[in-house]
């Protein structure tokens, strides 16, 4: 067993240099500005302190979070009947719809949004819906594929069992199929919510420019100002955002044992 151990030392390594170094190194700037000759850097909250008080900065948090949960509400409202639909197909049936759901997902997305600004430069579209348009696109297959794994995954014989105990197909779907669906839709809720949050490429091609969210913020800081405090500091609030985003979704994941 302790031979097995030693698979893992790469793994740690990797860790180490592509996630805790650089989670380190955002945490520091964040926490510093520039010093004096004696004193190089400066520890300091004043970079959270700038955030927090210029109302531009916060209504371009607010509207990062609608857009991530607008999306992932409509991607629930189209996944949902999609997923359930391949998951009463024949087994071959579902198989070929697997791929037709993933075989956008083999390009990269930066193409496949890349696409969607040749579509829609000369549509008339505001840049708001463009942006919904390609993230809903992008992050779709991922609601569905995480859905459809859950139904799959059913026991039939438990719709069996509750029309048998007097179910019509409504209530067996609202009694059975559903509850036994929401450890998907908890999966699919983190896998489009979290990345939407952040997204930055979607809004900087689909939005031309005019819709920013904290992702197009934290970029700007890093690669057009060089102001690396703040946008470390936008960083560690968006990754606060993130994790309490993430414990309140969990915290309706009936699948975990301790509820």
């Amino acid at each position: 067993m302790k031979s097995f151990r030693r698979l893992v030392y790469p793994y740690l390594v990797w860790g180490i240099i592509f996630i805790v170094i650089p989670m380190l190194l955002i945490v520091f700037y964040a926490f510093t500005k520039d010093g004096n000759s004696v004193m190089p850097v400066k520890f300091t909250l004043d970079n959270f302190t700038r955030f927090f008080s210029d109302s531009i900065f916060v209504n371009v948090l607010i509207r990062s979070l609608k857009l991530a949960f607008i999306t992932t509400v409509i991607c629930i409202i189209i996944g949902y009947p999609c997923a359930y639909f391949m998951a009463r197909l024949k087994p071959n049936s579902q198989a070929m719809m697997v791929l037709l759901v993933t075989f956008p997902m083999w390009i990269n997305m930066l193409v496949r949004t890349y696409a969607w600004r040749g579509l829609l430069i000369e549509s008339g579209i505001s840049p708001e819906i463009k942006v919904y348009i390609g993230m809903i696109y992008n992050f779709l297959p991922f609601m569905v594929l995480q859905i459809y794994t859950s139904l799959s995954k059913m026991d039939k014989d438990l719709i069996t069992a509750a029309h048998d105990l007097g179910c019509d197909n409504k209530l067996a779907f609202l009694k059975v199929t559903l509850p036994l669906s929401v450890p998907g839709i908890i999966s699919g809720i983190t896998l489009v919510f979290l990345p939407a949050v952040s997204s930055f490429f979607i809004p900087k091609l689909l939005g031309g420019g005019s819709y920013v969210l904290v992702g197009n913020l934290v970029e700007n800081y890093f690669v057009t100002t060089g102001d690396w405090n703040f946008g470390s500091a936008i960083s560690l609030i968006m990754t606060a955002v993130i994790l309490i985003s993430m414990y309140f979704t969990r915290k309706f994941d009936y699948s975990k044992e301790d509820r």
